[in-house]
């Protein structure tokens, strides 16, 4: 039986009074509120609304990329080679633990960031001077950059002698890969949080910055090298950019023919048809976008006739970034592209097989048997036994997927010890080279014939480590390989021997970009 208790001060009888008495007890002994903890010690580097500023975004599109990380721990001591403090000597533990919840707690909404607020980020350096020729000796084209993601900076190494030339901070967590101007003189940089960084390779010198979106993939540069387009998670848009000076030229909002936003998973440079691909993550659709005044129409609905002049047509886009939609059955991630640009294949949301798409006609031709879930953006190709072949590595399984492009079949498949990331050869080169990224033999890598399609050796180069990602020298006579541990290396070997000639020591390098390998679509390079 409830006693009738009463309140004095609000004339509550009974039941509510003990309702408001427990409600009020449980707001005296609540936990601490991680969001106040945030405003007051966070929100001066990372922004009011968590989408970054001195430091990087704290949502959960971008804590992703912590990759089994802890993020109370984080929050408790740090992280090295950055300027996150600790905030143990601070905070108590449920402190920290409320702060790293608020974290992980989704945005209300989709945040904007259109072209005001990002023309508002961009930087150009001051200190930046131009160089009328290269500052250091050696063949500009044969420079390799690599990627350190244990302290963020890219080493700028020559391809000839392995000097390390310069080496310069970027922008935290850097991902999907460097993009050459066609010259090869400028590299452009993006992180996660969407920060572009131009860098000239002449002068050594960083150009500038600007922040191109919240949450971001890739980036790709147009054939034409003016332009540099940004392939967005947050907000759902593609955003392109003045190659020159970082200036922002258009953005644009990802929505499909049926009303609904999606998305960029990826954009990639088709420079045969001068156009750029985008691979939306939500809808199944594909996009191109044209990147000459000349470009298009594109038609979107109904097209009574397509002869020379006539207007008969609905939804026509042309000019300087047309879009162009390509419906397909379901979304498609991951491209792959022949040589020649007229295909891709994505690989299907249910991870078991490739669909190609005719990117000619704008339709699906084919579908793959591809079960472990391809790595298609790993993909390369070249000539085996006089036939044009492309090969995959599965994320999910110890096997590599050789197919003929002619007709689509599966050539053949090469059983690993475990399943990959990366691929890469060389025109000049007898060999394809395959990591395995994945699982307990991760510091193995695996040497192919490119006729016969054997495993020719498999390399033990640092036993109990990580040794991934493989790039060539311009002219393919040696090949470089990562050790991504933080105290890791980058290894020479001789690429026609096999046999290691030099190591060099780097803090987790990951990716690895050689300018002439990059700007002429090497051979056996994925693009």
């Amino acid at each position: 039986m409830i006693p009738r208790i009463v309140s004095s001060k609000t004339g509550l009888r009974g039941p509510a009074v003990i309702a408001t008495i427990l409600a009020l007890a449980g707001t005296a002994h609540a936990g601490p509120d991680g969001a106040e903890i945030y405003r007051d010690l966070c929100a001066s580097c990372h922004g009011e609304a968590r989408l970054g500023g001195i430091g990087p975004a704290l949502i959960p599109e971008s804590l992703t990329r912590l990759r089994g990380e802890n993020l109370d721990d984080i929050v408790a001591h740090g992280r090295p080679a950055t300027q996150m403090p600790g905030f143990a000597g601070t905070l108590g533990s449920a402190d920290i633990t409320a702060v790293a919840a608020y974290l992980r707690t989704p945005l209300p909404g989709i945040p904007t960031w259109d072209a005001a607020e990002i023309e508002a980020t961009r930087a150009l350096s001051p200190e930046y001077t131009p160089a009328a020729a290269p500052v250091f000796k050696g063949d500009p084209m044969n420079i390799t950059l690599v990627v350190e993601t244990g302290d963020h900076h890219v080493s700028v190494l020559d391809g000839d002698t392995f000097e390390v030339l310069d080496r310069f901070a970027t922008p935290f967590a850097v991902h999907g890969g460097p993009k050459f101007s066609p010259d090869g003189r400028y590299v452009f940089v993006m992180s996660r949080d969407g920060w572009v960084q131009k860098y000239d390779i002449w002068s050594l010198q960083e150009v500038g910055r600007v922040r191109a979106g919240i949450n971001s993939r890739n980036i790709a540069m147009s054939a034409d090298g003016k332009w540099l387009a940004v392939a967005n998670y947050l907000p759902h848009s593609v955003t392109i950019l003045s190659a020159d000076d970082l200036s922002v030229a258009h953005v644009r909002r990802v929505i499909d023919a049926d009303g609904r936003e999606s998305r960029v998973s990826a954009v990639y440079q088709a420079p045969q048809r001068e156009s750029f691909i985008l691979a939306l993550k939500d809808s199944p659709e594909i996009w191109e976008i044209g990147t000459t005044p000349d470009a298009g129409p594109f038609h979107d609905g109904f097209v009574h006739s397509h002869e020379k002049d006539m207007k008969e047509a609905l939804g026509a886009e042309q000019g300087l970034f047309a879009r162009r939609r390509i419906k397909v059955a379901e979304p498609l991630d991951d491209f792959f592209f022949t040589p020649d640009y007229r295909h891709l294949i994505g690989a299907s949301r249910s991870g078991d097989k490739g669909v190609v798409v005719n990117l000619d006609v704008g339709r699906e031709i084919a579908d793959l048997p591809l079960p472990g879930m391809p790595h298609l953006g790993s993909g390369i190709s070249w000539t085996s036994q006089g036939r044009e072949v492309m090969a995959t590595p599965h994320l999910k399984e110890g096997r590599l997927s050789v197919i003929d492009t002619s007709d689509w079949s599966v050539v053949k498949t090469i059983e690993t010890m475990g399943p990959g990331f990366f691929l890469r050869s060389h025109e000049n080169s007898p060999y394809v080279w395959a990591d395995v990224f994945f699982g307990p033999h991760r510091d193995k890598m695996h040497v192919i014939d490119k006729n016969t399609l054997e495993i020719v050796r498999t390399l033990d180069p640092a036993p109990g480590k990580t040794v991934a990602h493989i790039e060539f020298t311009r002219d393919g006579r040696h090949a470089l390989v990562s050790i991504w541990e933080d105290d890791g290396a980058v290894i020479v070997y001789d690429a026609r021997t096999l046999e290691e000639v030099r190591r060099l020591p780097m803090r987790k390098p990951s990716g690895k970009y050689n300018v002439w390998n990059k700007i002429t679509f090497s051979d056996g390079t994925s693009h």
